[in-house]
């Protein structure tokens, strides 16, 4: 195994373009993104979209980029992680490889294909060819052009015109750590069909406690008239670092509803870009990060009205404890002939400690005349009246502020569709709040 420093990733030891990559027409692709990795440098705190990101003890690593084969795991170390919606609809992926025999999409219906990017490029029809790597930008973004140069590992959905998925479809993706320090490359494909109606659940978690560095790309395409609910959810551990980029096109009357969770990793950035690419289109996006110890998110969010009639509306929240620090940045762009837009965007932040920070930065650029938007961000303590009012009903100082905090994110848990998601993290946040 090769070790090699975070600059190099996408310019060294790089593997032949996969064949299946090959045939379906993306050589082309994968070749300009080598490229664009070899020149685009590492972010530092002098971009301004990273100044409050210190990426030196991700870049300090040897990483090595090749995992073998995926490692046998018992099934049973699956359980806490399976959810009742998605059953028999599940990828699993282990430190960076697909894991067929933890996986299952038999009970899916017609019209749906779920597999493994290489399979699927084989034979998931034109919507993979289509739309795989064409929408995340990597000629500007160096950790986008480093995914796309190692382009093989990964998970596609495809799901055709009109059809209604039960259920969620779970994308688990997880890190044992045996080779440490491991840098992998998750990608994923979302195409939801005009008409149709989809549920993806996509999932980041560590099994061991060995350091891995998770560079992962989604696209998302939600065709005319289709709803696409997304949840992402990254709770790796306390030594690891994770960073995703998250490109979407939203369609004339189509929906995407998006929940984005971090809970995990030393070092997390997420860069969530929604592109309301037709009239009509609706976009609700929640986020939530939840940190302690010396934690950093880093969210940044875009949401690009391109046509009229759009309507978007977003809500974040931070949870701070300890030194933990979480950065958010929300731009919201309307565009000359996106009329009658209707935008809104709420940061909230809770700091639970005088150590932690919060540093948040709404945006608002408007290049259209007819347009109704809104921004706001606040960041502070728990409400001193909401803790003598519980106080006065008997509750000790300390849990009530447990409560508190759990009510506080609560409120973007409970927006998931997938209740036994939502049962789970819900279990997990008052286990770190004391409750």
């Amino acid at each position: 195994m090769v070790a090699i420093p975070l600059p190099a990733l996408g310019s060294q030891a790089l593997p032949p373009v996969p064949g299946a990559a090959a045939a379906a027409g993306l050589a082309e692709v994968v070749e300009a993104a080598r490229a664009a990795a070899g020149r685009l440098p590492v972010p530092t705190p002098h971009d301004e979209a990273w100044r409050f990101t210190d990426l030196s003890p991700l870049a300090r690593q040897p990483w090595q980029v090749d995992s073998g084969a995926a490692p046998t795991l018992d099934a049973a170390r699956l359980a806490p992680l399976e959810l009742d919606e998605a059953a028999d609809a599940r990828l699993v992926f282990v430190d960076g490889r697909f894991a067929p025999v933890l996986s299952s999409t038999a009970a899916l219906p017609s019209g749906v294909r779920v597999g493994a990017l290489a399979a699927m490029l084989a034979d998931g029809g034109p919507a993979v060819r289509e739309h795989l790597g064409r929408h995340a930008a990597f000629d500007v973004d160096f950790f986008s052009a480093v995914n796309t140069a190692r382009l093989g590992e990964g998970a596609a959905v495809v799901c055709a015109r009109g059809v209604q998925v039960p259920g969620a479809v779970h994308l688990l993706f997880l890190s044992t750590g045996r080779s440490a320090p491991l840098a992998i490359q998750p990608r994923v494909l979302v195409v939801a069909g005009e008409g149709s109606e989809l549920t993806v659940v996509e999932e980041y978690a560590s099994l061991g406690d060995s350091m891995v560095f998770t560079n992962a790309v989604t696209e998302c395409v939600v065709e005319p008239g289709a709803t696409l609910r997304h949840v992402r959810l990254q709770r790796e551990n306390a030594v690891s670092f994770h960073v995703g980029r998250c490109a979407v096109s939203v369609a004339r009357d189509a929906r995407y509803r998006s929940v984005a969770v971090d809970i995990g990793a030393r070092l997390s950035r997420l860069d969530h870009a929604v592109t309301l690419a037709g009239e009509g289109a609706e976009v609700t996006r929640d986020g939530l990060a939840l940190l302690d110890a010396r934690q950093h998110a880093d969210s940044h969010t875009l949401l690009d009205h391109a046509k009229p009639h759009g309507t978007s509306r977003q809500l974040h929240k931070c949870v701070c404890d300890g030194g933990s620090h979480a950065v958010f940045n929300g731009r919201i762009l309307v565009r000359p002939d996106a009329q009658r837009t209707d935008s809104s965007q709420q940061s909230r932040a809770l700091l639970l400690s005088a150590r932690a920070q919060v540093n948040a930065k709404p945006q608002l650029e408007i290049h259209a005349d007819d347009v109704k938007a809104a921004h706001g961000a606040t960041v502070g303590q728990l409400d001193a009246d909401e803790r003598f009012y519980l106080a006065s009903r008997g509750l000790p100082a300390d849990q009530a502020r447990r409560l508190l905090t759990y009510a506080f994110a609560a409120e973007v848990i409970e927006r998931i569709p997938v209740r036994s998601l939502v049962g789970r993290l819900a279990a997990q946040v008052m286990a770190r709040s004391g409750l």
